[in-house]
């Protein structure tokens, strides 16, 4: 017998090899295997079997890894689909559904992920409301919402519902509701969180609920746990999922409802090949089983409010909180009038300054965002007005202060920071706009004997701070939390009264047309954390840009103000959602043949997509022109549908994803 199997390379081809006498009757589709390619030896899928084969000589396979097939039922139709939509090739496909690491083990009698037995869940809930122990008291607008995703599951059909909830008024309940219908109706459920600081708030919650049978996915769950988790998914003994975007691939069993929370979040998308969306490949795989996607926020995505907005049903809504609670008042503080009063930037408005002092005082919580990393921004020359860069991507290297170094935060380029400035020799440097570091060393300055945490990336490193954190705020150890957009995602902390966002203008100024959309989700968010106890929540928002409408919208608790402004420009500029953008980016250590074959790449394009209704932008210099010592520059496809354009790029492109000899990075529905 012959296999053939593919391998996580970007080839649109299979290979054919001999199956040892040895391995007959290990070999079977979905299984993974070791083979020789070329001079080593890689791990690949095997695809299917056959008897005869064009080439004459094979080589053989020379081992099997999996006890047992790790692609199964709606899977491969999963991975045709990956492979066709986000242009990449089956091996590539396959390869991103099975973590690499995953390395199955089967020991008789594993217990269920947690504590208990597995199986259905009794139908006892502890919940929001105030009806005695063990019992749900569902608002209005909740049970209504409950009877809207209890029709779609009952559907025989796949169905997409945006519940879209303003923060604090009860999604995570309706989750875990809808969840235990579908449990009764003998089907699974996964649920994607966009975050892993997430992941102990909500599986705590899941794991109260359902007694333990659920099996948590991310990517810092360690290597036996996941394996053992994948082998109760695929037996079908454990059917609940919740995890990172990579959880909408684990291997459940009669797939029945897919939740996607917080729904908006870019997180959601894979940077790698293949550069997927969990919500998109949610709905494809929902098609393939007849299961329901619910996806949940309070700032939707515009693509998706749009197309909820499109047919009746579609769009549920929780327009208030649990129990009656206000959202939180938010101010706006103008910080130009701050710059002209003070005549120098800090980070902190007196204003902010003082809402902080009054919080501390009464023993209550406080929240601070700053969506950047590092102490300063940037290390600039008093002289010459120099920057500091990366020598090997062209963006300004961040000052951080623990480790006394500047530090790219795209390659990890790092150097103590020298006094004077290495292009003119003679100013000294000095570091400008704040960070992180910056706005926590600046709170103990302030507050000497409160209690500080910081929550970033450089903090959250270890497998379990995330859960030290969350553990140490939740419990008050923590009076003041200053952490960059991971804080604004979902946390629900009853004595936090105040939040503050100390810049919100760090992403409203970038040249990408969804600034005005993140900036809004973005304090809308973390607006939304405060409040959510028994005592009212305040806001105060630090701008240089006031009057946008983003930022306006977002003092309003409006999303549909901010929508129809976003939409109606979307509209006249033809972008998404009315477009599918593919984004094209060459890659090359020589500027001048990058260029080059950008304009030659441009032209085959423009001939290939004439009659299609396609358009080509560019070739224009990436955002990041020059990233890890390689040039970059990009073309932007736009297409009314992206089955449209994947065949002629699969033309225009040399096998390998290349032009010209140079690496072709494809990117559909960029964010």
């Amino acid at each position: 017998m012959i296999a053939e199997v593919a391998f996580n390379l970007p080839l649109e081809r299979a290979f054919h090899y001999l199956i040892p006498p040895a391995l007959q009757g290990e070999v079977e589709p979905g299984r993974r295997v070791a083979a020789p390619l070329g001079p080593r030896e890689r791990i690949g899928f095997v695809l299917r079997l056959v008897t005869e084969s064009p080439i004459r000589e094979l080589k053989a396979i020379r081992r099997v890894i999996d006890p047992r097939p790790m692609i199964a039922g709606e899977r491969w139709a999963l991975a045709a689909w990956l492979s066709g939509y986000y242009y990449c090739s089956m091996g590539e496909a396959l390869a991103v559904m099975v973590p690499g690491g995953l390395r199955l083990r089967p020991v008789p009698g594993t217990s269920v992920s947690g504590s208990g037995a597995a199986g259905v869940p009794g139908t006892g809930m502890v919940g929001t409301g105030t009806g005695g122990p063990g019992v749900v008291v569902l608002t209005t607008h909740q049970r209504r919402a409950l009877r809207a995703l209890v029709r779609a599951m009952e559907s025989s059909r796949a169905e997409r519902i945006l519940l879209y909830g303003v923060t604090g008024s009860g999604k995570t309940e309706l989750y875990l509701q809808a969840i235990d219908r579908v449990l009764r109706q003998g089907r699974s459920a996964i649920c994607l969180i966009p975050e892993i600081a997430l992941t102990p708030q909500t599986t705590d919650r899941f794991l109260e609920r359902f007694s333990g049978r659920v099996a948590v996915w991310h990517s810092r769950v360690g290597a036996r746990q996941r394996a053992e988790d994948w082998l109760r998914l695929s037996d079908g003994t454990c059917r609940i999922v919740v995890g990172a975007r990579s959880a909408v691939f684990a291997p459940v069993q009669r797939l029945g409802l897919v939740i996607i929370d917080e729904e908006h979040e870019p997180t959601y998308k894979q940077e790698d090949v293949p550069r997927y969306h969990a919500r998109d490949v949610a709905l494809a795989r929902a098609r393939l089983t007849g299961a329901t996607v619910v996806l949940g926020s309070a700032t939707p995505s515009v693509e998706s409010y749009y197309a909820a907005a499109q047919e009746p049903g579609r769009l549920v809504t929780l327009p208030e909180r649990i129990r009656g609670r206000e959202l939180p008042k938010a101010e706006v503080i103008d910080m130009r009038e701050e710059l002209a009063s003070r005549h120098r930037v800090a980070p902190l408005s007196d204003r902010l300054e003082r809402a902080l002092a009054q919080t501390v005082e009464r023993g209550e919580q406080a929240m601070l965002l700053l969506n950047r990393r590092g102490f300063a921004r940037v290390s600039q020359c008093k002289t010459c007005g120099a920057v500091e860069r990366c020598t090997r991507c062209a963006v300004p290297l961040v000052y951080h202060a623990l480790r006394r170094e500047l530090v790219c935060h795209y390659c990890n380029f790092h150097h103590a920071p020298e006094e004077l400035c290495p292009q003119c020799r003679k100013g000294y440097l000095r570091f400008r706009g704040a960070g992180t570091e910056r706005v926590e060393s600046e709170l103990h300055r302030l507050f000497p004997m409160a209690s500080i945490a910081r929550m970033d990336r450089d903090t959250t490193r270890s497998r379990e701070s995330h859960r030290a954190l969350y553990d140490a705020v939740r419990s008050r150890q923590v009076n003041l939390l200053v952490g960059t957009q991971m804080i604004a995602k979902g946390f629900d902390f009853p004595q936090v009264t105040l939040v503050g966002v100390v810049s919100a203008d760090t992403a409203l100024n970038l040249p990408d047309f969804r600034a005005g959309e993140r900036t809004f989700d973005l304090l809308t968010q973390v607006a939304g954390r405060a409040g959510r106890g028994e005592q009212p929540g305040r806001v105060l928002i630090q701008t240089f840009c006031p009057s946008h409408y983003a930022i306006q919208a977002a003092r309003e608790h409006d999303y549909r103000r901010f929508y129809a402004q976003e939409i109606r420009m979307r509209r006249g500029l033809r972008l998404p959602p009315f477009v599918h953008l593919i984004e094209l980016t060459l890659v090359g250590s020589s500027l001048q043949r990058v260029n080059d074959s950008g304009r030659l790449l441009a032209e085959r394009l423009r001939r290939a997509v004439r009659g299609h209704r396609i358009a080509l932008l560019g070739p224009a210099p990436h955002r990041i022109p020059r990233l890890r010592r390689a040039y970059r520059v990009c073309l932007i496809l736009k297409a009314q549908a992206v089955e449209a354009a994947i065949p002629i790029l699969r033309v225009v492109l040399q096998p390998g994803r290349k032009f010209r000899g140079l690496p072709v990075l494809v990117n559909v529905d960029p964010l």
